[in-house]
């Protein structure tokens, strides 16, 4: 069979020509996974780094208190937010090679402003603008990837490039700790210095962005004509043909009603609680523990690092096995033992252990969440709304993590501890839930399909497809 003719199902067309398949696949993941793991690497860097600046002195240099810190990250997330739904739904009109880098331009741009903040005010306005220009990236990269990668290949590349959000954690505080030594350097603090020279490697990268990223599989340069049509056919046979790039009003709205949808969206608003409490505070509670501040953002590394290897390992297992719910249900269990030990121990020595364990759990769980999401939506403009709402849910969920920190909670940190346990036995219930009932409409489906696609008989599979997207009796949702 020849790369342009067209089997009868996906399964098949993946079948007929498994050297040419691994062949495009690789040349893709050299392209597009690096390009996608380092945008979120540095945009959760850009985020994130503020943690690392408060140890280097910011919140002692600009005279902050508590409140008016958590209130500058809380600020980050109201347009960051406000931003995901209409940025994921003009993706696709603007298109991902220009709408994707010209965002990480405008926030890198910001970043490097933020570092001649003398004040609270000027602080507060530079998170603002990286929160808004930093909003449709992660959901944005989700949906890109998606338009080139078929449901059961995606969490493996959606899980090295959330890998990042771990990575850069790590990073930062190797990062962090080197620039630090810049402390006085041109009548510049170590903070300043920070937010400096990572928003300037931003801005260099999104320019670099703009001259690499493809918009659709037949714009890859890399791949040949032939690889470039095999590439979309299997695409197209997956979604009963083309996706639409049209708006459509209807398909917004009618991806609220769905049951599953929402479990997903409030399991993600408890994981966005811990990652981005995590991911924010981690220097404070490793502060906590009595290290100098060199010795707390070394400290901060290992756990990061041991949740990046794990993320990647449940990303595959998911994929193989086309086991989303399991692989976040065991993850999650690890976090839940993890916040328990913390919120009972009080030696160091255990308490840093602990941070191990519920850092690992709650990295590992993300990106199954968001692909199973991503999974489980079709067609375009419903998984788009779907995904925008996730991580709409997620980002409010690292509003509430930001008033929950308070260095007059440590070095115990109860109330998160125990707050953060009881989000996570709650994502427990979810998950189990949400796969019972995928399960059952997977069955339902089989045995509705006539009532179904009653009044349909006259419309071909991609026109049914386009009305019904997941709903379809062809559409098996991912468990």
């Amino acid at each position: 069979m020849s790369i342009g003719s067209k089997p009868e199902n996906g399964e098949a067309l993946a079948r007929f020509n498994i050297k040419t398949d691994r062949k495009m696949l690789l040349k893709l993941d050299l392209l597009l996974v690096p390009m996608c793991c380092a945008m979120y690497l540095i945009a959760f860097l850009d985020r994130s780094n503020i943690g690392n600046a408060r140890v280097a002195g910011l919140q002692k240099n600009l005279k902050l208190t508590d409140v008016q810190y958590q209130t500058a990250i809380t600020v980050t997330y109201i347009p960051y937010m406000a931003a995901e739904l209409p940025s994921n739904l003009m993706l696709k009109r603007i298109g991902p090679k220009i709408q994707l880098p010209i965002m990480m331009l405008l926030w890198g741009l910001v970043s490097t402003c933020q570092s001649q903040v003398n004040s609270y005010s000027g602080l507060l306005a530079c998170r603002f603008f990286i929160g808004l220009f930093e909003g449709g990236l992660f959901p944005g990269l989700v949906l890109y990837l998606s338009g080139f990668y078929r449901p059961q290949e995606l969490q493996i590349r959606v899980g090295l490039f959330f890998c990042a959000a771990a990575l850069s954690s790590a990073f930062s505080g190797l990062l962090a700790t080197a620039i630090q030594l810049m402390e006085g350097l041109r009548g510049m603090h170590g903070w300043q210095w920070i937010f400096l020279l990572e928003g300037v490697f931003t801005i260099v990268f999104a320019l670099f962005s703009l001259w690499i990223l493809p918009n659709t599989p037949l714009d890859v340069k890399i791949l040949s004509q032939s690889e470039r049509e095999y590439c979309q056919q299997r695409l197209e046979l997956d979604a009963k043909g083309s996706e639409s790039t049209k708006i459509i009003r209807k398909d917004i709205f009618g991806a609220l009603p769905d049951l599953c949808l929402w479990i997903l969206v409030l399991t993600l608003f408890c994981s966005g609680v811990s990652l981005f409490g995590l991911a924010y505070f981690t220097p404070s509670i490793v502060a906590g523990f009595g290290y100098s501040a060199n010795k707390t953002q070394l400290y901060t590394v290992p756990p990061f690092a041991i949740a990046f290897v794990a993320t990647v390992i449940g990303a595959l297992i998911a994929d193989k096995y086309r086991a989303r719910g399991a692989v976040a249900f065991v993850a999650t269990s690890l976090s839940v033992a993890g916040f328990a030990v913390f919120y009972t121990s009080k030696t160091v020595a255990v308490r840093y252990v602990s941070l191990n364990m519920l850092i690992t759990g709650v990295y590992t769980t993300a990106p199954c969440l968001i692909t199973w999401l991503s999974n489980n939506a079709a067609a375009h403009t419903r998984r788009a709304t779907a995904v925008a709402l996730g991580f709409m849910a997620t980002n409010l969920g690292g509003i509430v993590s930001t008033w929950i920190y308070p260095k007059s909670a440590a070095p115990q940190y109860r109330f998160a501890a125990k707050f953060n346990l009881a989000l996570n036995c709650f994502m427990l219930l979810g998950i189990a839930a949400n796969i019972v009932l995928l399960r059952r409409r997977n069955v339902a489906k089989v045995e509705r399909r006539e009532e179904i696609l009653a009044g349909m008989e006259d419309l071909d599979a991609h026109e049914q497809y386009e009305l019904l997207g997941d709903r379809h009796p062809d559409f098996k949702y991912t468990l």
